[in-house]
């Protein structure tokens, strides 16, 4: 029997693009999964749309935030309904490719991986490819997690009978990152080296932001969730921005 995946999702007036991401969960090969999608006090209707997948398959999960509390407490309270072995991340404006989760799940197990990324191309607001490819490194040490985020959020797996339950820091940009940087602390994260998702470039999307607000972002992380302090917060910034330039050379391929 297959272990069970559970999807975090958390979601904020995603009226836009939610119905396309649910379809590409719906449309995996691997059926035994929960969507926990949490909605972050959305004023559009993203609540609706959800409702209307929900009459008819089980499987995804509605939770409400009746105040905004952001993405990093939406994902903490996903995390702490999953029941799944299998934790597995897809923001409500991404896509995966039907075959995700099988390819994941086998290259994990057959490779005694406990924390996995996969790689993964650029689309636009109207989901044509950019005809770009992301990669990474094929293992990322916790210090090499460090030095950047290799992994891209709609990718990340992990499983959660050999991690436990993972929490965030409550940050306005980069949560997802400190989360991998605690990951890695219990095991390294390998890369499935297959394009299997799609990644959402659009103006609100965290890579259009300005380069200088990106930077503050990553030195307030590692004050604030790795407890870093000035000089080590700063040096650390520095890392990500060289390493970040080495992953467009080396792992941003185009077709």
């Amino acid at each position: 029997m297959q272990d069970l995946v559970s999807i975090i999702t958390p979601a904020f007036n995603s009226e836009r693009y939610i119905a396309e991401t649910i379809l590409s969960v719906q449309a995996q090969t691997y059926q035994n999964w929960e969507m926990l999608i949490v909605d972050d006090c959305s004023t559009d209707k993203t609540s609706e749309i959800i409702a209307s997948f929900q009459e008819s398959d089980h499987r995804i999960k509605y939770i409400y935030n009746s105040t905004n509390k952001g993405s990093a407490i939406s994902r903490n309270i996903a995390l702490q309904k999953a029941k799944g072995r299998w934790i597995a991340f897809l923001d409500s404006d991404d896509v995966w490719n039907p075959n995700k989760l099988e390819r994941q799940i086998d290259f994990m197990e057959n490779n005694d991986c406990h924390f996995s990324y996969t790689a993964y191309c650029e689309i636009d607001e109207s989901s044509k490819e950019k005809g770009v490819v992301v990669g990474g490194p094929k293992v990322v040490t916790e210090r090499m997690m460090r030095a950047y985020c290799w992994p891209g959020c709609l990718t990340v797996m992990y499983d959660a009978s050999k991690i436990g339950l993972v929490q965030g820091v409550d940050l306005e940009i980069n949560e997802e990152y400190a989360v991998w940087i605690k990951i890695s602390k219990m095991a390294d994260c390998c890369l499935l080296d297959e394009n299997l998702a799609k990644y959402r470039r659009h103006p609100q999307s965290l890579s259009s932001r300005s380069y200088f607000k990106l930077i503050k972002w990553h030195y307030m992380m590692f004050r604030q969730s790795e407890e870093k302090n000035v000089f080590c917060s700063i040096m650390l910034t520095v890392n990500n921005i060289v390493f970040g330039v080495i992953k467009k050379i080396l792992y941003r391929k185009t077709y």
